[in-house]
């Protein structure tokens, strides 16, 4: 017992507690009777007072147990327990051998069989309710059988001295069976004490997993926000800067000029593509992942790819090659064309020599984009890896050049939006294979209009309102527009965006979608239209990467463009604007 945890040994004294008092009131009625049935006038004084000795133990049992359980039972306190009921079990047996002293010399046959059997079979009885603290069961049977063996012993008949023999072996049974009992109680407490340790180490590190998995959430959360903070601060100046360089690049210039303004066009491209990427990026985690599919020829897309991307592959002499495809798919174009981008811009990032090409295969009911590259190729280990957001191989030194380790998880979201399956196939040192499935268009493909440029059609007359908290931002867009023909006014809050309209009502309006103060572009338009009592059309445009202010800003049912913008497209946006007014 001593080599026991204390709580299996308080677990395995509880047990014999509660076994032993429910076991008060039998012994009390097989003790009664058989004083009963063993009294005469020879052995009445002691066999009563035997009796009444054994249900005062059995009272006091009652009431002492329960006391002795409610202690704080502390290594200590147990030890005393078990020694205390070690003696008062040893004494229980002693009461109970001292039946066969006090019956067996005026007793009939009959009578002292029934006294033999009874105390044979007390400590059989008792091994399940005892055993569990053996040595206190142990006690109990060792001078109960040798009080009653003491007794028969000096029977002058040579029977009773044989059944000393048959005492002393039933002793041993009771001992080893009572030994067994007590190693299955022992290991069934350990097994469940285990249990009970294993389970609050589990909880345990559920609790810290669930500490970590919200401390990894709050790290996400003010990564994203990070981002987005920083993405918005950058967005602003870039996108000035791209609408000053577009309004330059259309004024009389030199050769040198000329160079020098494509060399900062350049630049400020590269700036907005790693800005767009953290902005698609954004788009996937807010959900604002709406599509149209429609049918449209695949290679003019391919085309434009490679228009944008064939010069950086030639800039460090590889080889960019497109297989001419007349395949017509049904899909979103501007999403498979981000991905397609993304897997065209990877490879040209990690081929150092050899090249790139693209290639379409038809499969029955579907198109199969192909983009090969002879770059360093991708350990099968790795290949999941690539996908995840910000995981670069290859750039322990993160080059801007080999882009911010999205490229591939946009591209594999974009194709899980749409539906479409995107693979990889990839030999390290030898190269990798990406695989876009398209579905197929069967039908016969409805001619696309081509959208206007601001060179061949201007804004002549077309009053424009633009709201933006930004100095810089307002200059460039007054320039340009103003370049375009249109009449720019310019508003840096709420109020004075009211003061301006109410004057000079405008066409259009253009609001940043982030305000001073709580205000936003959606108020800002809304409050303009209400004042006009007029559907003015409207644009919001917005450097927010945050996805809540994403939703925010798509879920207000304006058109939503996303800074850095490129000209082109703010013309062709402010066109689709005008032309859908009623």
């Amino acid at each position: 017992m001593a080599t026991l945890k204390l709580q299996t040994r308080i677990d395995l004294l509880k047990l014999v507690f509660s076994n032993m008092r429910e076991s008060v009131f039998p012994t009390i009625l097989i003790v009664v009777p058989l004083s009963w049935a063993l009294s005469n006038k020879n052995n009445m004084q002691a066999l009563t007072a035997w009796c009444v000795t054994q249900i005062i133990l059995q009272l006091f049992l009652l009431w002492e147990l329960p006391r002795l359980l409610a202690l704080d039972l502390t290594q200590q306190r147990v030890n005393r327990i078990v020694v205390w009921l070690t003696v008062m079990l040893a004494v229980h047996g002693l009461v109970w051998g001292a039946l066969a002293w006090i019956t067996l010399d005026t007793s009939s046959p009959v009578e002292s069989i029934l006294v033999i059997a009874v105390l044979l079979a007390i400590p059989g009885a008792s091994t399940l309710a005892m055993a569990p603290l053996f040595p206190a069961f142990a006690a109990f049977c060792v001078v109960e059988i040798l009080t009653l063996g003491s007794r028969l012993w000096q029977q002058p008949e040579q029977t009773f001295q044989v059944l000393v023999v048959l005492t002393g072996v039933s002793l041993l049974g009771f001992l080893g069976q009572g030994f067994k009992a007590f190693v299955v109680s022992r290991e069934s407490f350990e097994l469940r004490d285990e249990n009970r340790e294993l389970v609050a180490l589990l909880s345990l590190e559920k609790a810290h997993a669930q500490a970590e998995h919200a401390r990894a959430d709050l790290a996400n959360m003010a990564k994203s926000k990070f981002l987005a903070a920083a993405s918005h601060d950058l967005r602003q100046p870039i996108f000035a800067q791209g609408l000053f360089l577009d309004v330059l690049s259309r004024t009389p210039l030199s050769a040198h000029q000329t160079e020098l303004v494509m060399s900062a066009r350049s630049a400020s491209l590269a700036s907005s593509d790693m800005l767009n990427t953290l902005l698609d990026f954004s788009r996937i985690e807010a959900g604002i992942t709406a599509h149209t599919r429609q049918p449209f020829a695949l290679q003019p897309l391919l085309h434009k790819i490679e228009n944008d991307l064939a010069p950086l592959a030639d800039a460090i002499n590889l080889v960019y090659r497109c297989r001419e495809t007349q395949v017509v798919v049904d899909s979103d174009a501007s999403l498979v064309e981000m991905v397609l981008r993304n897997l065209v811009s990877n490879a040209i990032r990690y081929t150092e020599r050899g090249g790139i090409l693209v290639a379409c295969r038809s499969r029955g009911e579907e198109v199969v984009v192909e983009v090969w590259d002879t770059g360093i190729g991708i350990a099968p280990e790795h290949q999941q890896d690539i996908f995840r957001e910000f995981h670069q191989l290859g750039n322990p030194e993160r080059d801007r050049n080999k882009g911010l380790g999205l490229g591939l998880a946009i591209a594999e979201a974009w194709a899980k939006v749409l539906g479409h399956g995107l693979s990889l196939s990839s030999k390290p040192g030898r190269g990798s294979v990406f695989r876009f499935t398209l579905p197929r268009y069967t039908g016969t493909l409805m001619p696309v209009d081509v959208a206007p440029s601001p060179q061949s059609m201007g804004l002549a007359g077309i009053r424009i309102l633009v709201i933006d908290d930004d100095e810089v931002v307002r200059s460039a867009m007054r320039y340009l527009l103003q370049s375009w023909g249109g009449d720019c006014l310019c508003a840096a809050s709420l109020g004075d965006a009211i003061a301006i309209a109410q004057r000079y009502p405008p066409a259009l309006i253009i609001s940043d979608f982030r305000l001073k103060g709580a205000v936003t572009g959606a108020h800002a338009i809304a409050a303009i239209r209400g004042m006009l009592a007029t559907r003015t059309p409207a644009l919001l445009v917005t450097g927010d990467t945050d996805p809540a202010r994403l939703k925010e800003a798509f879920s207000s049912g304006t058109a939503l463009l996303h800074k850095p913008l490129a000209a082109d497209l703010l013309y062709q946006a402010i066109q689709k604007a005008l032309a859908d007014q009623p």
